[in-house]
């Protein structure tokens, strides 16, 4: 459909040529332009413009003027009338009319009063066409009367006494404002508990004696006539004796516990309760039965009073005013009801019909009470007009039906009820018009790349005419998808593209006729600021350059500005502009700023600043190296289907040369957003010409490389989208796979949106019997992976191709590949199943393959089932999991690992193609020989006593045989560990206990126990156990460690040992030699000399011993000597329990004990008795 008017939308347009009026439309009326082209031959009703006020208050000192201006075709007549009577201006001097307009100056001010002229105007605007009235304008003179003389006696209070002080202004017009002033007119100050009420007078909750003064004065203020009138001086004392007594709120406004407010809606709800009371009360609001408007509820006059702005009806309601203080509260409730003056749901709008049409008037007040609707035809009450018959009236609304040209007329509605009125004009005008076009023709719209376009075509016309738009010499319509007509003719193009150049025409018909107006639109390429100024750090003295390059379309002259701080370079020889440069010399500290570069064009304008700061001279940094900066200003050219130029400008190097750049691509069809190598070229070019698939909506982008790395990448080209063409390849990963015995499902990988090469991608999928003769089928599916071909043979090879093809036409002849219907299970079990056994765990399995035919799909291998049924050393038959062995491919024989000894086993095979498996071949049964048994599943020691201990064991879990006997063997351990001889031991099979006699008491045993068959020796168990300690002989031991001669001798030890250690001390310290260091200096032998037991002194000794080689593992024996080998760390161990330990010179220090008794051990604890002289090493 063409595009025709739509719902308003305005914009406006630089650029625009602008019209002297402008067509303004809504639905059903025609408001009718003022354009001087229509105003020779085409009539209008008048229409008010321009009123005074309702109420018109008046400055008596000035003239009267009271407004009244009205339009109209021809240009209306003006009268008067004055309180509901013709109003004759000719018959006053002092009055006259405005020329050209209605309105009334009044000249007062040589002569007259004010006064005189009070009273109720109305203005009347006419025409042949009708007559236009104004509202009921009430003027009267402004008033500031002077207060009547009084006289007021001083007022005496006690502190703490409520007090009000009257003010009672005189009645002026407009009211004054009230305010307290002294008589050095400061305003007296005001709080919570001293505060001025709604009617101005003053009230004090409680007086202090602070209060007292002589000049309370109230003041009038009259704003219309600035003029301030003066109360006489009120004079307060407040006696400072005791202060009043504290008493409970009460409130010295409003009077009793209720009262009323009556508001307008509209207007601000003013609500007040002032209280007294000894503390100050404070003042809280309520609403009952419902919340306080938030956005609408202010607090004054330190919330003494509640407003409320814009009331409406649903403000209505009980409100609740409390005064509190410490004695007590007092609550105040008033009665809001909120009425309303009439306002306006739908004002009536004026109406342009043509002869013959139908049209309706509708006037629609609200108000509260409702208000009565009147309607008047050109000022007359519409009841006594004369009779219309195309007119009919049905309360608020007014239907025009088969209108006649005669009978235009100016209608007024007024909507009235005791609060106020409203009155509108609205006028019914007849024409017959054909179209007319009031925009010029052949006007030239130059608009910026992707910027909205606005084409003018205002317009006229009674009916009201439709507009539509056409584009170039063939006629086309334009459509809604991508143009906005405007309700006043305008079309848009919200993005103005380069092809949107070209000539529109606007065509407006009725059904008295059509006109048309062309316009041409050129779309010119933005301008932009390719190379930026760069901020720029330099030195006091130096130079400095700014580079602003400008790209632009070659039609429009741009225009170069430089600023500074966004006002005019300074006026120097130093600063100089040429082409794309700005260059200032002999930079000083006032040079710093805010440069910019402004490139303005009849059409467009764009900016780019750079900041300069000064520096003092430092010296010369070393240059910064850095990746390149990303290239820019891309642009496509000669855009061919397959092959496009891109062209770009380099970014700075950063003092490294470019090496190459790479150019990426995004698809923003079918992959957006992922970007994807397209080319790479040297650091030296900055066009590439690139290779292009069809129907791909190509967007490029550029990085640049140099040796420290690669560049971000650079803003995105504009979109290309290259033409569609059929597929250029086909397909991959073609296969043919049955998933039932009667089907072929054919899969295909397909091809991504880039490789579609166009839209409508399908696929034609084709197969046959590879054996056959029959015909290709084939079938066209949709962009899908997968086709079924059902109703097939069972596993009968199929030759598949698959083909791509869009909208344009087919891919190249895909290759055939080849598949198979779907396999059923095999259909026969191999035969002929041999059993070889080749040891007690390991047998060999021999088969008969099966024909291929009946293997019914691909051969996987043969499957082997076997378990064990019967135990030889049992007689009875149990049942256990069965194992599976696989053998891939042909094979015809397998091995069975890790069967078990001495068993009889059953075995069958199965052949296994992809479906699954085939029926099972005969069971098979086979014997294991004899094996060696596992260990004996446990071992305990019990009962020991002092020479012997019991053993119990369970027999192996695994005989794997037949068992022959037990094999017990034992050994003692001693107290370091040391095995003793071995003792072999047979014990018969049908034994689980065995006693061993004759041991050693308290000594470890370490046991060794298996089982055997006629085939061998099983797994052994180990077990260790103690016989149990001599009780005589352990008492004994702690005998002898308790005795007092043995804690003597320990004492007595001691003390040599700290005597000996004090002397070698004194002696090293003096530096001389203590006797072992002076044998070792006398000696020339090796040998050691033994240790003397009688004097405790040393003999004189060698260290030839020191590095014999020790044993390893070795502990004192138990004849408590100690051996050689038994440490690395000693030197020379001599007799029986001494330590050894080197001093500080080398020398050797080592301490005898006598003879120790060997102690009883306990448990698993190690028999060695501790060592005194070790004891009492460790206490010194």
């Amino acid at each position: 459909m063409p595009l025709k008017i739509m719902p308003k939308k305005k914009h406006l347009s630089a650029g625009r040529v602008p019209l002297i009026l402008f067509l303004c439309q809504m639905i059903g009326a025609l408001d009718v332009p003022l354009d001087p082209k229509l105003l020779d031959d085409l009539v209008q009703p008048p229409t008010i413009t321009q009123q005074s006020p309702k109420d018109y208050i008046v400055d008596p000192r000035e003239n009267i003027v009271i407004q009244c201006e009205a339009k109209g075709k021809p240009p209306p007549s003006f009268s008067w009338t004055r309180n509901g009577t013709h109003f004759d201006i000719d018959k006053d001097p002092l009055v006259t009319m405005k020329p050209g307009s209605g309105t009334l100056i009044i000249n007062i001010i040589t002569e007259g009063k004010a006064e005189t002229y009070e009273g109720v105007y109305q203005c009347t605007a006419r025409n042949e066409r009708g007559a236009a009235v104004s509202n009921n304008i009430v003027v009267r003179p402004s008033r500031s009367p002077l207060w009547t003389k009084e006289r007021l006696e001083p007022i005496t209070l006690r502190n703490g006494q409520s007090l009000v002080l009257p003010c009672r202004p005189p009645i002026g017009l407009p009211p004054a404002i009230i305010f307290w002033m002294d008589n050095s007119f400061q305003r007296l100050p005001q709080s919570e508990r001293v505060s001025q009420g709604l009617n101005g007078d003053l009230y004090f909750s409680n007086v202090l004696p602070e209060d007292t003064r002589e000049d309370y004065i109230c003041y009038a203020r009259f704003n219309h006539t600035q003029t301030i009138q003066q109360k006489q001086p009120i004079s307060l004392k407040v006696i400072s004796a005791k202060p009043s007594k504290e008493r409970p709120p009460t409130f010295l406004t409003p009077e009793g516990n209720e009262s009323l407010k009556e508001e307008l809606r509209g207007n601000v709800l003013s609500l007040e309760c002032i209280a007294e009371g000894l503390p100050t009360p404070i003042i809280y609001w309520i609403k009952e039965d419902g919340t306080l408007p938030v956005n609408r509820t202010f607090y004054r006059n330190f919330k003494k009073t509640l407003q409320i702005t814009q009331v409406t009806e649903a403000d209505s309601g009980n409100y609740q005013c409390i005064a509190k203080n410490p004695l007590g509260a007092v609550h105040h409730t008033i009665a809001v009801t909120v009425k309303a003056a009439p306002y306006w749901i739908a004002a009536p709008q004026n109406l342009v019909l043509s002869p013959g049409e139908n049209g309706t008037l509708i006037c629609r007040a609200n108000g509260n009470p409702k208000p009565r609707i009147a309607w008047l035809t050109n000022g007359v009450p519409i009841e006594i007009a004369p009779e219309d018959p195309s007119r009919k009236i049905d309360g608020d609304t007014i239907i025009f039906s088969n209108v006649q040209e005669r009978l235009s007329a100016v209608y007024q509605c007024n909507a009235s009820n005791e609060y106020g009125y409203l009155l509108a004009n609205a006028f019914v005008n007849v024409l017959a018009e054909p179209p007319r076009i009031l925009t010029s023709a052949n006007i030239l719209y130059q608009v910026i790349a992707n910027r909205p376009a606005f084409l003018d075509c205002a317009f006229f016309g009674s009916p009201l005419p439709t507009i539509e738009w056409f584009k170039g010499t063939k006629g086309s319509a334009l459509h809604e998808d991508i143009y906005v007509l405007h309700d006043n003719g305008t079309l848009e193009i919200p993005v103005a593209q380069k092809d949107s150049t070209g000539t529109y025409t606007c065509v407006a018909r009725n059904k008295l006729g059509m006109a048309k107006n062309e316009v041409h639109l050129e779309i010119k390429d933005p301008t932009r600021i390719i190379k930026q100024p760069e901020h720029a750090v330099v030195q006091r003295g130096s130079k400095v350059s700014f580079e602003c390059k400008v790209k632009h379309d070659h039609t429009l002259i741009p225009t170069i500005v430089w600023l500074k701080d966004h006002g005019e370079l300074p006026n120097e020889e130093r600063f100089s502009v040429d082409k794309d440069h700005l260059v200032v010399t002999d930079v000083s500290d006032d040079d710093g700023g805010t440069y910019t570069c402004a490139a303005n064009t009849t059409l467009d304008r764009v900016s780019a600043s750079a900041v300069l700061r000064v520096v003092a001279p430092t010296p010369t940094p070393a240059p910064i190296y850095d990746v390149p900066n990303p290239p820019f200003d891309l642009e496509l050219t000669n855009q061919l289907d397959k092959s496009v130029q891109l062209t770009w400008t380099p970014g700075d190097d950063n003092n490294s040369p470019i090496t190459k750049f790479i150019i990426e691509y995004e698809d923003a069809m079918h992959e957006a957003g992922v970007w994807h190598h397209q080319a790479e070229v040297s650091g030296t070019q900055t066009t590439a010409q690139l290779k292009l698939s069809p129907y791909v909506n190509y967007s490029f982008r550029v990085m640049a490389e140099n040796n420290i790395g690669r560049s971000v990448p650079s803003e995105a080209s504009e979109q290309y989208l290259t033409k569609a063409a059929e597929p250029d390849q086909n397909p991959t990963a073609v296969e043919g796979l049955g998933t039932e015995p009667d089907n072929l499902v054919i899969t295909w990988k397909p091809l991504n949106g880039f490789e579609s090469n166009g839209p409508g991608l399908q696929y034609k999928v084709s197969w046959r019997q590879k054996d056959g003769d029959d015909e290709w089928t084939s079938v066209v599916v949709a962009n899908v992976s997968k086709y079924i071909v059902s109703g097939t043979p069972t596993f009968v090879p199929y030759l598949i191709k698959v083909q791509a093809l869009n909208d344009v036409g087919f891919a190249p002849e895909p290759a055939v590949v080849m598949g198979h219907s779907g396999e059923d299970l095999p259909m026969v079990a191999p035969g002929n199943v041999r059993v070889n056994v080749v040891n007690s765990t390991l047998a060999e399995v021999h088969w008969d393959p099966v024909p291929l035919k009946s293997v019914r799909g691909h051969l996987q291998g043969y499957r082997i089932y076997y378990w064990k049924v019967q135990s030889s050393s049992k007689r009875n038959r149990r049942h256990i999991e069965k194992k599976i062995l696989t053998f891939q491919g042909s094979k015809t024989h397998g091995m069975l690992p890790g069967l078990q000894p001495y068993s009889h086993y059953f075995l069958n095979v199965r052949v296994v193609n992809g479906k699954g498996e085939g029926p099972a071949s005969s069971d098979r049964g086979f014997h294991t020989p004899e094996g060696v048994p596992s260990a004996p599943s446990s071992l305990k020691i019990v009962n020991p006593t002092l020479d012997s201990l019991t053993l119990e064991w369970d027999p192996p879990s695994h005989p794997n045989g037949v068992l022959t006997e037990y094999t017990l063997k034992y050994q003692p351990i001693n107290s370091t560990h040391e095995l003793g001889p071995l003792v072999d031991l047979k014990i018969p099979a049908n034994k689980t206990r065995w006693t061993l006699k004759n041991l050693n008491f308290s000594t470890r045993y370490k046991f060794y126990f298996y089982a055997q068959t006629s085939v061998g020796s099983g797994s052994q168990i180990t077990e260790e156990a103690i016989t149990t300690v001599d009780e005589a002989m352990a008492s004994r031991q702690v005998d002898i460690a308790t005795q007092g001669w043995f804690i003597g001798l320990m004492c007595a030890v001691a003390l040599l040992i700290l005597i000996l250690l004090i002397v070698c001390f004194v002696r090293r310290n003096k530096g001389g030699k203590y006797p072992v260091k002076e044998k070792e200096d006398a000696h020339a032998d090796p040998e050691i000399q033994p240790m003397k037991e009688d004097d405790g002194t040393f003999g004189e000794y060698s260290d030839a011993e020191d590095h014999k080689p020790l044993k390893k593992g070795s502990r004192t024996p138990s004849d408590r000597t100690v051996k050689k080998e038994d440490s690395d760390d000693s030197l020379v161990d001599y007799g029986e329990g001494v330590n050894g330990q080197f001093n500080e010179d080398g020398s050797f220090i080592g301490q005898y004990s006598g003879k120790k008794e060997k102690e009883p051990a306990e448990g698993n604890e190690s028999s060695e008795a501790p060592s005194p002289v070790n004891a009492m090493n460790s206490f010194v």
